[in-house]
């Protein structure tokens, strides 16, 4: 393959096409422990295609740890992570690291908090688009900047910014680039670790937006760490609460929110509510 188009439509095919009823990732027993403290616990779930879990829970709780256990950014001490890889569930901790980071180029995408984390600040804003396609094997000049520029639409970014460098750019735009860089090659998983974090209120609401059709459009399941109850309220098909490490309470996001049953759940809820 050999442009955006196709490669974009090939995963999204694959999204809708195994063949095989089942979860599109299984986390079974993920634990991870610094020394005597626990990052997290024994984290058991499923995650099906086209579906979007968030992870919510004050700082500590284990969240991006279990985040990046998730996404091969760490090891986890015990359990396993199992992918859907050409219609077989497959231990991703047990891949290579040529394996991985040929996933992490096609079928999956991390989105940084910080998008500096997630962006190459030195090369253009189309480059840094062209760059995944050319990471999957793209070699057409035309045909990348097309789809780059195609990229920057969809995002809001203007096409004369095209050349600029991401350091010119708002932190708004910055992340938005970000997205359209993970995006570019229709991921069929997303990893966001607070993508609208540091973000003013307007831009947020903006963002969120963008991402709610962007997850809608291309049927992307993501995992979504955030503080904030109102992303995963937007995004959110179902909702995991994070204390010291520990699941205390999981369920469909508006389940949860409306009605939580655990006391940290509660106040977590009720201190958004009086704010």
């Amino acid at each position: 393959m050999s442009d955006g188009k196709s490669l974009q439509g090939f995963s999204q095919g694959l999204c809708k096409g195994l063949g095989r009823p089942g979860p599109l990732l299984s986390v079974e027993g993920v634990t991870k422990r610094y020394g005597a403290r626990i990052g997290c616990a024994e984290v058991s779930f499923d995650l099906w295609p086209g579906e979007v879990m968030g992870i919510v829970g004050e700082s500590g709780s284990g969240k991006t740890t279990l985040l990046r256990c998730l996404s091969g950014h760490l090891s986890p001490d015990e359990g396993r992570v199992l992918y859907d890889i050409d219609g077989q569930p497959t231990d991703t901790l047990t891949l290579t690291e040529a394996e991985r980071r040929r996933l992490m180029r096609t079928d999956w995408a991390f989105v940084h908090q910080n998008p500096r984390d997630g962006l190459r600040m030195g090369v253009s804003a189309g480059g840094n688009v062209g760059e995944r396609l050319m990471g999957t094997g793209a070699r057409h000049y035309g045909r990348i900047r097309a789809a780059a520029l195609d990229w920057l639409d969809r995002v809001e970014i203007a096409a004369d910014r095209i050349d600029d460098r991401p350091s010119a750019f708002s932190g708004g735009m910055q992340q938005r680039l970000q997205i359209a860089r993970n995006l570019v090659t229709g991921p069929r998983l997303v990893f966001m670790d607070e993508p609208t974090g540091g973000l003013d209120v307007s831009v947020q609401a903006r963002l969120l937006d963008l991402l709610r059709g962007l997850v809608r459009e291309m049927g992307l399941s993501a995992v979504i760490v955030t503080h904030d109850l109102a992303v995963v309220r937007l995004l959110a098909d179902r909702l995991m609460v994070m204390q010291g490490g520990h699941v205390v309470e999981q369920g469909l996001t508006d389940q949860v929110l409306d009605d939580p049953q655990h006391a940290y759940t509660q106040l977590l809820v009720s201190s958004v509510l009086q704010a």
